[in-house]
């Protein structure tokens, strides 16, 4: 019996060893001179950041009918790059109207003094503790970007975000901030139904606790920014501008007009991401 075990644990050894052959090596520090933007990627139970050799080249002059969004971003982003107190920001409103490439545009603007990146998708947010150990006393300052964010209340990633917010018993590192994209103001789905535990006692409102939780994440982000669809005017700005940045000599104003109008009908929405696409194929067609 003694032998048939021993030879038992031999053989589980041996395999245990080739599966270690297997595993990939542990990630190392990365180059943080490599590159200004990384990406977290899940490697077995770890993970580890990998440099954005090639990251998008947007010039904060080059988003337009967001000012007031974009003055209230660069402000809080230059503050953090100085050492002084800032917030992390959630960037919530209509599809294809900056947010996202917002802080694109900031990460290019401030990457000479110091701003770092890091992408984290929603899944790996449970990872944040890990990423963070990465960061931690550096001397750069580093932005956790999780774009497009919509959360159930279940999902693991959603808890650990909450905590890292303002909530874990570990204190959030000086050197980093948590910027945010959403389409959802509250990072949540709402429900009809959750208006009816709102009640009213003489002229007190007490909401349901079901809206307390889910106002309770977006609310621990310290900073708002709200992106509302654009005027066709607006919209037809954003056109100009893409044009003349595609060096497209325009002979024809009006004919120009009603295409982009016509394009931005079919998809139903007047955004500065469709402006950038109808541009691209304008461009394209006239060079053909």
């Amino acid at each position: 019996m003694d032998e048939k075990l021993d030879r038992l644990l031999n053989r589980a050894e041996q395999l245990l060893e080739r599966f270690e052959q297997l595993l990939p090596p542990a990630a190392g520090a990365p180059d943080w001179n490599a590159a200004a933007a990384f990406r977290w990627r899940r490697q077995g139970r770890g993970g580890r950041l990998q440099p954005i050799r090639h990251p998008h080249r947007l010039r904060l002059a080059d988003l337009l009918c967001i000012d007031a969004q974009k003055a209230e971003i660069e402000r809080n982003t230059r503050q953090f790059v100085h050492g002084l107190p800032a917030n992390n920001v959630l960037l919530w409103g209509s599809r294809g109207t900056g947010k996202s490439s917002l802080i694109k545009a900031i990460l290019n603007e401030y990457a000479p003094q110091g701003l770092r990146l890091i992408e984290v998708d929603k899944n790996d947010l449970v990872d944040l503790s890990d990423i963070i150990e990465h960061v931690y006393g550096r001397p750069e300052r580093f932005i956790l970007f999780c774009d497009d964010l919509s959360f159930e209340a279940h999902e693991p990633g959603y808890k650990e975000l909450k905590a890292m917010l303002d909530g874990s018993v570990a204190a959030m590192p000086e050197n980093v901030l948590i910027y945010a994209t959403s389409n959802r103001r509250h990072l949540l789905p709402e429900y009809f139904s959750e208006n009816a535990e709102a009640r009213r006692v003489g002229d007190e409102i007490h909401p349901g606790e079901a809206v307390e939780e889910k106002i309770s994440l977006s609310e621990r982000f310290g900073l708002w920014a709200s992106f509302y669809p654009f005027s066709q005017d607006e919209y037809l700005a954003i056109v100009n501008h893409w044009l003349a940045r595609l060096q497209v000599s325009v002979t024809d104003d009006e004919a120009v007009r009603k295409a982009a109008l016509q394009w931005a009908l079919a998809r139903g929405s007047r955004s500065g991401r469709v402006a950038w696409q109808f541009a691209r194929d304008w461009a394209g067609r006239s060079r053909l």
